[in-house]
């Protein structure tokens, strides 16, 4: 009976040792092809050091040329991993695993009605508070039903962000990249000189 429930209790074990090895081979595979990861539940980590990645532009749609009610009112600071810029830069196209975060930030303190202010470099808008990041990522697997990639928002408020995030319904973002740059790989490259050339 003894030996029985030792052999038991060792297969247990072994069982146990296999599917916690898997588990990390699965994570480190995801992890040399994207800096992304997934949680047991399919949501999204939010990714860290991004903010040291290269910064390809920060386009801005204030409310006040909005009617008052912009979409995202704030600047866009958009990251891309440097590894995968130099693989656009070569080829035209995102490598499988591209991460694009972007960032929002308000503008900082308006002294004016149309939400600018007045410093020595003269009128215009500039970068205030944090105020929320959304992440796109290529996997043209996972979400193959979006154009190859899956849209993540992990909060439209300050700091700190949510710390994982399901994928955005394709209704919230993926159908407006489908419907306007689904032809430069459901990028906005027009706004980012360093991608325009490329695409130009």
């Amino acid at each position: 009976m003894n030996k029985y429930f030792v052999a038991a209790v060792a297969g247990i074990a072994l069982v146990a040792v296999s599917i916690a090895l898997f588990n990390s081979r699965s994570v480190a595979a995801q992890a040399s092809d994207s800096s992304v990861v997934f949680d047991a539940d399919g949501k999204m980590k939010l990714p860290t050091g991004y903010r040291r990645w290269v910064f390809v532009g920060a386009p801005v749609t204030p409310n006040a040329l909005n009617n008052g009610e912009a979409s995202f009112p704030e600047f866009h600071h958009v990251y891309v991993e440097a590894k995968n810029l130099d693989a656009y830069l070569k080829t035209g196209s995102f490598p499988e695993g591209t991460v694009f975060v972007k960032e929002l930030t308000r503008v900082l303190n308006p002294t004016f009605p149309d939400g600018s202010r007045t410093e020595p470099s003269g009128r215009g808008f500039f970068n205030g508070e944090f105020n929320g990041i959304d992440l796109t990522v290529k996997d043209s697997k996972r979400f193959a039903k979006t154009n190859g990639w899956g849209f993540f928002t992990f909060g439209h408020h300050p700091l700190p962000y949510d710390e994982t995030a399901a994928e955005a319904p394709a209704t919230q973002c993926a159908g407006c990249h489908i419907t306007f740059v689904s032809k430069t790989d459901m990028t906005w490259v027009q706004f980012y000189p360093m991608l325009r050339e490329k695409h130009n």
